[in-house]
């Protein structure tokens, strides 16, 4: 597929049915983090996005949420296809964005460099996407907080051994902070910035 042709194809086949459905699974995954969900609807974004980042980039973003994407991505269709499928505006400035997308296997910045929103309005922040290798397999972490009962556990693969200490320092400006969708093939995993994360003993 050319790279022209890519830029309009792999939306959603039914665009509003499609969103509706994803976007519920998403504020269930938020809601109850730690819990894998697998989007009903399929999309088809450019090389290298993955499925279910493309499905969560048709659902969330729109021409009022400014897209921050990584350099590989910023180098491919992406651009273009969100642009075109989406009408969100693409920015150069991560603490502009409210959505920014990683490949897998892309350097993930400071979660500081993002929008962290503020005391009074902590929802003005950024939610990271993230694809990773898998959503199991990897380090085993405790996860604890709000939507989780007792405690549960989550085994992201794919995440910088750098990862718990951002997670923690972000945990540590709250109620500000980012809050994270993990993607890998096509589940997602959401870890809101209520969530507490250790390693499991």
């Amino acid at each position: 597929m050319g790279a022209q042709s890519q830029i309009y194809a792999g939306a959603f086949a039914d665009p509003v049915f499609a969103a509706q459905s994803v976007f519920r699974m998403l504020m269930d995954c938020f809601a109850r983090p730690g819990t894998i969900g697998r989007p009903s609807a399929g999309a088809e974004p450019p090389s290298p996005l993955g499925r279910a980042s493309g499905a969560v980039a048709l659902t969330l973003c729109d021409h009022d949420t400014p897209v921050w994407l990584s350099p590989t991505l910023s180098k491919s269709a992406m651009p273009q296809w969100i642009a075109f499928h989406t009408g969100a505006s693409i920015t150069e400035v991560k603490a502009e964005a409210r959505f920014a997308f990683i490949e897998k296997g892309g350097a993930i910045p400071g979660f500081d460099q993002y929008a962290l929103g503020s005391q009074e309005y902590p929802d003005r922040s950024t939610t990271l996407v993230i694809e990773v290798e898998a959503l199991t397999g990897g380090c085993r972490m405790i996860a604890r907080g709000p939507g989780i009962k007792g405690e549960t556990t989550v085994a992201p693969k794919g995440l910088p051994d750098v990862f718990l200490d951002l997670w923690k320092a972000n945990r540590a400006i709250f109620p500000p902070g980012i809050d994270l969708v993990l993607t890998a093939e096509e589940g997602v995993l959401c870890l809101p910035r209520t969530t507490r994360l250790s390693i499991e003993e």
